[in-house]
């Protein structure tokens, strides 16, 4: 596993006027390094403990994270064959570390965002079906990117609990300090 930068990599850094393919990209790029920042000081056991009855592990979100994106954008918007078992990802308990649950989500993520980013925007209202939804490209792409936004929220929150009396804090943007 990489070990995380100091900070993650910002979407908003891009700048104004990228495709939104791009800018997709970029989040997700964005929502990995947060989550890699904040299981980074996390033990195995941190990563599988769950919350409370009927919540998730660190280790189910980041299984179901991988499974979600390789449905949505390397299946149905890269067209690669992908089988997903759900049910599976929820139900896992110490089926990997840390590390390769990481590094298993980074590479997703890096070939999802290749994808994104080779995108056109006449391929945006390009019509498909996933999960049994009848939609369009640019809705397939703005879904797995919020799902992310979701679950790396979640994930940052029981790594901030599990750390809290290891670690002083989890700093994103320390140019925001202060204000």
């Amino acid at each position: 596993m990489p070990e995380p930068a100091e900070l993650p990599r910002l979407a908003l850094d891009g700048g104004p006027g990228r495709p939104f393919p791009v800018l997709a990209a970029a989040y997700l790029r964005e929502y990995l390094d947060k989550v890699r920042l904040a299981v980074a000081k996390l033990d195995d056991d941190d990563v599988w403990f769950r919350p409370g009855g009927g919540t998730n592990s660190i280790g189910n979100l980041l299984l179901h994270l991988r499974g979600n994106l390789s449905l949505w954008l390397l299946g149905r918007v890269g067209g690669r064959a992908v089988e997903r078992h759900r049910a599976a990802e929820f139900a896992a308990d110490r089926s990997g570390g840390k590390a390769e649950l990481l590094d298993r989500l980074g590479e997703v993520v890096e070939e999802a965002a290749g994808i994104l980013e080779a995108l056109g925007d006449a391929d945006l209202g390009r019509r498909l079906t996933v999960q049994g939804y009848e939609t369009d490209l640019l809705s397939a792409l703005f879904h797995p990117v919020e799902h992310m936004s979701y679950h790396a929220g979640q994930i940052v929150w029981v790594a901030k609990q599990r750390l809290a009396a290891r670690v002083s804090r989890i700093e994103f943007y320390p140019r925001h300090a202060g204000e």
